[in-house]
């Protein structure tokens, strides 16, 4: 599962690590280390032009850009934009099979980029009574971006003026836990390494099926997985204190365990 990430960086950082133009207009106007559902952030998409027309240009070569996008898909055929509240997370292993998501999969993948996200672990502190679940932020050693598969959607509101700018939504591709993230959670997000961004972009390609694969665990095993402030669990709550490291106090076990004497 995916329900909160951290997206710090401005649009100029993104284009670089992305290799993408700006198509953000200007929108991001902060870092945010706690995105939540149904705010709008920046993914990344590679398309076609289009000539004054809208028609697709498919004989000249794509372009990668930045878009702002809102987080929880609405597909075309909504009734209304509250169904995204329920589609922010789209599995992996049957994405091919829903029609809220098929052609997306087909037609419209995007980047996500993302600092790193939170998870929150079950853990009953060692004392066999059930505890508060303890906030994990999972982020890259080297301070690069991730970039997670999602897929996007364009909305029209049928009872708004017909020339109202469309609602772009995503969904984030989840997968199961590799490595040293199934202690966290069983469900992680679809991140993809730098070497597959093209072919996950690519809007030629229209058969995803073996970019779906979870990463590899050498790879997962190279994230840090940092306890962080509970202070992230409320959507209230945003700032560079959210990401920080907060170890954990030590439990009554621990400190009976602190406490023996030391063998001789």
């Amino acid at each position: 599962m995916c329900g909160r990430y951290a997206a710090t960086k401005d649009p100029a950082t993104l284009m670089r690590e992305f290799d993408a133009v700006d198509g953000t207009e200007g929108r991001i106007e902060r870092a945010d280390y706690n995105v939540a559902p149904t705010k709008h952030v920046p993914t990344v998409v590679e398309r076609h032009p289009r000539d004054a027309d809208g028609t697709v240009r498919e004989d000249d070569p794509a372009v990668r850009s930045l878009r702002v996008m809102r987080w929880g898909l609405v597909p075309f055929w909504a009734k209304d934009p509250s169904v995204g509240n329920r589609m922010i997370n789209t599995r992996a292993e049957t994405a091919q099979e829903k029609p809220a998501f098929r052609k997306a999969l087909s037609r419209r993948r995007c980047l996500v980029p993302a600092d790193g996200w939170f998870e929150w672990k079950a853990t009953d502190g060692g004392t066999g009574r059930k505890a508060p679940k303890e906030p994990f932020y999972m982020t890259t050693r080297d301070s690069s971006s991730l970039a997670f598969a999602g897929l996007w959607e364009t909305w029209r509101d049928p009872k708004a003026d017909p020339d109202a700018p469309p609602l772009i939504t995503f969904s984030v591709l989840t997968t199961e836990a590799v490595g040293q993230l199934a202690d966290i959670h069983h469900r992680m997000p679809l991140v993809l390494p730098r070497e597959r961004w093209a072919e996950w972009l690519d809007p030629g390609r229209t058969d995803a099926t073996d970019l779906l694969a979870p990463p590899d665990r050498d790879w997962v095993d190279g994230l840090e997985l940092r306890p962080v402030s509970t202070r992230v669990n409320s959507v209230r709550n945003n700032g560079p204190e959210l990401i920080e490291r907060i170890d954990p106090e030590p439990t009554d076990l621990d400190a009976a365990l602190f406490d023996l004497p030391n063998p001789q």
